[in-house]
């Protein structure tokens, strides 16, 4: 179980991979990925009871789903990074035939992938019949989801919302990334989710909120979470984070959702990012 400081360092050379990634298929979603990284490391290497013999069926661990299927190099880059995969396949993200398509599937078979993301709004239905069939099965372990602030613009999530907490699906957390940043612009100016934990509060749900980028309250959120479990309620966590976190010209811009830096911008990013780790 890796301390903060080694979950910073490890969490800088994800965000390399990222911007590395995305640069090399110019192509891709750097923003989200640069925002998430802190949370996706944080449950990977530390919080996450799973196993990296990677198996579908998934008993006998702590299962995750990424609802926001667009944020897949952050999600390639943990996993390979984890042991799922070699590290050295990050370079054919969004290559013909790869494993690594812009989107998470399932057909190629990628240790680590569960379901097919990237429509949005399915995740958390899925994690919920994920999370009830670890109940029939006796299994105590947890089930987690990331989802991106805009996707709650997306009424399955308020269809599972409210299954959740009325069957008191107790063995679930997830979370929001709330960067205030979708495709077409801020998500205030797009369509205002309104208090977000008012909602889920009326919802049923047990709601915290931290600091998405500051790694040492994210982990004690996470865990305090963890320990919130079996109590009667599905949880969720609503992180602030900005969007393109570690790269300072990416930083809160909705523009870097989902596009690439060229040659210079990606010298400019890697010079911020330690790599200490090691490149793939």
């Amino acid at each position: 179980m890796a301390e903060v400081a080694e979950l910073k360092k490890i969490a800088s050379q994800v965000r390399r991979d990222i911007v590395r990634m995305v640069h090399g298929a110019q192509s891709g979603h750097p923003g989200g990925s640069l925002g998430c990284t802190d949370y996706l490391v944080a449950l990977y290497f530390r919080v996450l009871r799973h196993n990296n013999n990677f198996s579908m069926d998934g008993k006998g661990e702590d299962l995750f789903f990424l609802s926001n299927g667009h944020i897949s190099p952050v999600f390639y880059s943990v996993l390979a990074r984890s042991g799922y995969f070699p590290v050295k396949e990050l370079a054919t993200f969004r290559h013909i035939d790869s494993r690594l398509q812009g989107h998470p599937t399932t057909k190629e078979h990628l240790p680590g992938i569960r379901i097919a993301s990237g429509s949005l709004g399915q995740g958390l239905s899925v994690a919920l019949g994920a999370a009830q069939a670890k109940k029939l099965n006796k299994d105590k372990h947890l089930v987690f989801t990331l989802h991106g602030d805009g996707e709650l613009q997306e009424g399955q999530i308020w269809e599972a919302a409210m299954y959740a907490a009325h069957n008191k699906v107790d063995n679930l957390i997830s979370a929001v990334d709330c960067n205030d940043a979708q495709i077409d612009g801020h998500v205030e100016e797009v369509l205002s989710l309104g208090n977000l934990r008012a909602k889920w509060e009326a919802f049923g749900w047990t709601v915290l909120e931290t600091d998405g980028n500051n790694m040492q309250k994210l982990v004690a959120t996470i865990e305090e979470a963890v320990g919130l479990t079996g109590k009667g309620k599905p949880i969720m966590i609503l992180m602030k984070t900005a969007m393109g976190k570690g790269v300072d010209f990416m930083e809160g811009s909705p523009k870097w959702h989902g596009i690439a830096p060229d040659d210079k911008q990606l010298a400019e990013a890697l010079a911020q990012l330690d790599g200490s780790i090691g490149d793939y």
